[in-house]
């Protein structure tokens, strides 16, 4: 979830991982404490259990939208509070030339619990509700690469393109043996319109 101040009040947007069985317990809340859902996809086509993304936007006061999610969440899902146990040890290591990744995307990433992670703004951001839906709203590139030995990762992520470059996307997406895995929107009114696509690779070539 992101909050942001708008008009005095806040905007909350952001996506909740959901169980198939949790998908309506969850909405129903959300929507009776005034929230809106604004889509309802899956990112990857084999997972086990299979994983939902429920996407969700407001405005109002910022503690009572986070006490409804909170609620809806704690009622209506499995979804773990307590902070996770922790170790002490190293972080988990990237076992990835970094230094390469980040020449060949044109942008420097973050290593985030072993997991090489890319989020990359559009140059002309869009907006709702009279707000730029910025990289921390949602409106940027995500690009993550998980290792997975002898210097190979599994890939995973989201474009986000407006109407007409769904397609040339996706060509050249296939052409280089990429998974696409769905194709959806996140919000209901921004300018422009805009679409992400969700890809999956299980190994570098």
């Amino acid at each position: 979830m992101a909050f942001a101040p708008m008009h005095g009040e806040a905007m909350v947007m952001g996506d909740l991982v959901l169980l198939d069985t949790e998908i309506t317990p969850v909405m129903t809340k959300l929507l009776d404490s005034g929230l809106d859902i604004t889509a309802i996809h899956n990112h990857i086509l084999r997972a086990s259990p299979a994983t939902f993304y429920m996407h969700i936007a407001g405005h109002g006061d910022p503690e009572k939208m986070a006490a409804s999610i909170r609620a809806a969440l704690s009622s209506g899902s499995k979804t773990p509070f307590d902070a996770p146990a922790t170790t002490a040890g190293p972080a988990p290591i990237v076992d990835l030339d970094t230094a390469k990744l980040d020449e060949a995307m044109g942008a420097k990433g973050t290593a985030n619990g072993g997991v090489y992670q890319f989020g990359i703004p559009r140059r002309n951001p869009s907006t709702e509700s009279g707000m730029q839906v910025s990289g921390a709203l949602g409106g940027a590139n995500a690009i993550n690469f998980q290792p997975t030995g002898s210097g190979k990762a599994a890939i995973t992520g989201d474009f986000l393109v407006t109407g007409d470059e769904v397609n040339p996307l996706i060509r050249v997406l296939r052409a280089s043996d990429i998974e696409v895995t769905a194709i959806h929107s996140h919000m209901l009114d921004e300018q422009p319109r805009m679409f992400f696509i969700h890809f999956g690779l299980t190994t570098t070539r």
